[in-house]
């Protein structure tokens, strides 16, 4: 877990740096603010709608009585591609775009369980068997009569 912060908060922004200074010495700096901007503009329309979707498909499921687990899926998946989306970059625009956009989110989301059901797996692991001793024993409630016997 502490790798994965590391890659967040050092080598990511390094990355993002490094990109942006390239894309600046090819285009020019006003054309790569601006293209940033652009970006960041049609990003926050794509979660607003998105976002919006996938609220009505949660509060639809729920509503039939059905555990909305896909629906919960995508509401995540934009919520941290929303988060991307706005984060200044070129790299983690496309991150975000990958999990906020209809026709990729589907992909995000089976790449997601995968994950999960992997890191599910490991816990298990390393968890073991329950494993410990076996007592056996009688339960007594309050409301049984003694028994005699």
């Amino acid at each position: 877990m502490a790798a994965v912060l590391v890659v967040l908060f050092l080598v990511v922004p390094v990355v993002e740096i490094y990109v942006i200074v390239q894309v600046g010495q090819e285009i020019g700096v006003l054309p790569t603010v601006g293209l940033l901007v652009v970006e960041s503009l049609i990003g926050a329309w794509v979660v607003k709608r998105e976002g919006r979707r996938a609220w009505l498909a949660l509060k639809g499921a729920i509503g039939r009585g059905r555990v909305p687990s896909g629906e919960l899926a995508d509401a995540a998946l934009v919520l941290v591609g929303g988060t991307l989306l706005l984060t200044p970059g070129f790299v983690t625009d496309v991150f975000g775009f990958f999990l906020v956009l209809p026709l990729t989110r589907p992909l995000a989301r089976r790449l997601l369980a995968v994950v999960a059901a992997r890191r599910a797996a490991t816990v298990v692991r390393r968890a073991g068997p329950s494993g410990g001793p076996v007592v056996r024993g009688e339960v007594l409630r309050d409301d049984d009569p003694p028994s005699r016997g």
